[in-house]
Parts: C-alpha cells; structure tokens; sequence
C-alpha cells in the first residue's frame, strides 16, 4: 500500500489537538481515520544535530512504507521517535508492527 506525506503544519496541528496516542517504548504515534494513508514525522532539536534528524526521519520513513501494507484502514498518522542512544531501522520496523496489531489498525 502507498502512502502520503503530511507536509502542512495545519495537519500537523489537527491531529496533536484530536488524534488517539498509541506509546511503544521507541515511538509515539498519533492516528486519525482519514479517507487515505498518510503518515508525517514530527523530531525535535533534543534528537540531536541536522544529521542525526535526518537519519532518524529516514529510518522512520523506511519502516513505515515496510510496515504500509499491514494496515487495515486509512489514517493520518504522526511518528514521534523518544530520545535514545542509538536507533536502528529492526527496532522502528518491530515497533511499528506491535502497534499496529495491539491497536488492530
């Protein structure tokens, strides 16, 4: 299943104002039913410099369009990574999965 980027900070706000949380121990992730898949990343300064960001966001977008297809429904969906030492894309993927089944999205 293909998805659509978030980009408009009104959506961004829409759905940290309305949007279920679902918490793992790596991520925070915001959804709200919505009429396609679409999927935003939303990384603080306390994650590190520019490069460290980047590599996150990419990590996070790869595991999404992996995990893409193992979605029931069509939500808008913000990823928020928790601050940590290392991150690797098997534990965004593993993540995301466990959420994904708990919540039977």
């Amino acid at each position: 299943m293909k998805y659509v980027r978030l980009k408009k900070q009104s959506d961004f706000q829409k759905l940290f104002k309305s949007g279920k949380r679902i918490f793992s121990s790596s991520l925070t992730m915001i959804i709200k039913p919505s009429k396609e898949l679409t999927m935003g990343i939303s990384i603080g300064k306390k994650h590190g410099k520019a490069v460290q960001r980047n590599r996150i966001k990419r990590l996070l977008r790869e595991s999404f369009a992996a995990t893409a297809d193992e979605w029931q429904g069509n939500y808008h969906v913000v990823l928020i990574p928790k601050v940590a030492d290392e991150y690797s894309l098997k534990t965004f993927k593993a993540h995301l999965q466990w959420m994904i089944k708990k919540n039977k999205l």
